[in-house]
């Protein structure tokens, strides 16, 4: 890790997601596996995490058992419409309801000019980040409005907000539109007890980051654009969605917090 980057483990606050069940999906690496393991670290009762790697998500659920969360890898296509609803029959069944969901699956195209890509592409980008999510939110809202009580954060992206770089168009719209649905969803369901926000990361090292490096730059021109002088972790982000996700951040709904080392500002 760089030198400059932060200490993690001096500025945690245990108990923020005391007892609750927690489901991430895409959490087999990156941003949703650190926040899966923050999650279990800050005293959730269960980290269900959702992806179609099987070796990466059962590597996550066993670290959340380490960390004292019961930890459950379910193979799961966010795409598509069935697997959601066994997703979320299944946390129910086992666990007997759903406190907080991270929506984190993603998808980026190679950047390429808009008429160079083509539909495969776009349902690609589309289906990943925006479906998704839609089908994400249709099945978790039913469970927690039953409830009355629920918590749901978003990954968008800052592209979604400014694109930063040519070639990244699909991506960018995608994110727009996740932004959008998320702060529909919110405003109609804050009054029903559910909490939706929304998380942007900027230029975080993952590994759909270094896939798209070559229509970014170098990693040391990008980190020295940003006000922070450095790249974000994977972490910082996590960071991010407990505490959107706690009720340290009761008062904040349909916001879009950017986790972003500054980009957003400058």
């Amino acid at each position: 890790m760089s030198p400059n980057a932060p200490n993690f483990s001096t500025r945690r606050e245990a108990g923020q997601m005391e007892g609750q069940i927690c489901l991430v999906t895409g959490g087999g690496s990156g941003i949703g596996r650190a926040t899966a393991l923050r999650m279990a670290e800050s005293g959730a009762a269960a980290v269900i995490v959702a992806g179609r790697r099987d070796e990466e998500g059962e590597a996550v659920a066993q670290a959340c058992r380490a960390a004292g969360a019961e930890g459950l890898f379910l193979r799961t296509d966010v795409t598509r419409e069935e697997d959601i609803r066994h997703l979320i029959q299944t946390i129910v069944e086992r666990f007997g309801r759903l406190d907080t969901a991270f929506n984190n699956a993603g998808y980026q195209e190679r950047p390429a000019p808009l008429e160079e890509q083509d539909t495969d592409v776009f349902d690609a980008v589309f289906d990943t980040n925006v479906r998704s999510v839609f089908l994400s939110l249709k099945h978790q809202l039913a469970v927690m409005l039953a409830q009355q009580s629920g918590r749901i954060v978003i990954n968008a992206s800052v592209s979604g907000i400014r694109n930063p770089n040519p070639g990244f168009a699909l991506y960018s719209a995608s994110k727009a539109a996740t932004i959008s649905l998320m702060r529909s969803a919110a405003m109609t369901y804050a009054p029903h007890g559910v909490r939706i926000n929304a998380v942007a990361p900027g230029r975080v090292v993952t590994d759909m980051m270094m896939k798209a490096a070559a229509g970014v730059g170098s990693m040391e021109a990008v980190a020295a654009g940003l006000p922070l002088r450095r790249m974000g972790q994977p972490e910082d982000v996590a960071e991010a969605v407990v505490w959107l996700a706690s009720d340290q951040s009761a008062y904040i709904v349909g916001h879009v917090l950017a986790a972003d080392g500054g980009f957003l500002a400058t």
